[in-house]
């Protein structure tokens, strides 16, 4: 399985009528083989935290082989320009992108929004193949942003069609063992509970598994 490493956590912040003060988003790293992917990069202006938190890792930014934006607003693709040598992908849906790590249309919080699912994958898009001690990750974006959506079984907020967004939620719940919500630190959807953090030190090689829930 790939190793997956949480560079930042996502965030956000409202006021008491519920408007978005401030959101950023998370920063995901993936490493598949010698393939290292980062799904989206966060607020204009994190690129330091961003950074040395690869630094952590052994890793610098020029040694990102690819970038995959969750959606295109800002607060997920404002360091994009951080690695420069990466390719930008656009991948579909059920698109292989290297062994273990595929993509799922998770629309409704924007049309163009996909979520990164890191696990076996079987021939028709969608589904996964269950290996006994080997979780399924999805990395939602906005299509899961917060551990409160998950719990109180509500969509994003913001969204272009509700019913889309409510669709592509439970379409994440239903695949992921574990969750990487845009805007929140990462959960476990069998023991609803938030996961501890990846310790930067840990090697780049670690599995998904030891790597989110150790």
């Amino acid at each position: 399985m790939p190793g997956v490493f949480l560079l930042k956590p996502g965030s956000i912040q409202r006021d008491e009528s519920g408007e978005v003060l401030d959101a950023r988003s998370s920063v995901t790293l993936i490493i598949s083989g010698k393939r290292k992917i980062v799904v989206d990069t966060g607020q204009e202006g994190e690129a330091e935290q961003i950074k040395r938190a690869l630094v952590g890792l052994g890793l610098l930014p020029e040694e990102i082989d690819s970038i995959v934006n969750t959606h295109s607003h800002p607060d997920h693709c404002g360091n994009n320009h951080l690695f420069s040598r990466a390719e930008p992908l656009a991948p579909q849906d059920g698109q292989l992108i290297c062994p273990g790590v595929w993509t799922l249309a998770t629309p409704g919080h924007s049309l163009d929004s996909i979520s990164v699912v890191i696990g076996p994958m079987t021939q028709a898009p969608k589904k996964a193949d269950r290996a006994p001690g080997i979780p399924i990750i999805v990395i939602a974006g906005d299509a899961l942003p917060t551990f409160g959506n998950f719990q109180k079984d509500v969509p994003p907020a913001l969204h272009v069609d509700r019913n889309l967004a409510i669709s592509s939620m439970n379409k994440i719940i239903a695949l992921a063992d574990l969750v990487v919500p845009g805007h929140d630190y990462p959960f476990s959807v069998r023991k609803s509970r938030y996961l501890e953090l990846p310790v930067p030190k840990l090697s780049a090689r670690q599995s998904a598994a030891q790597a989110l829930t150790d």
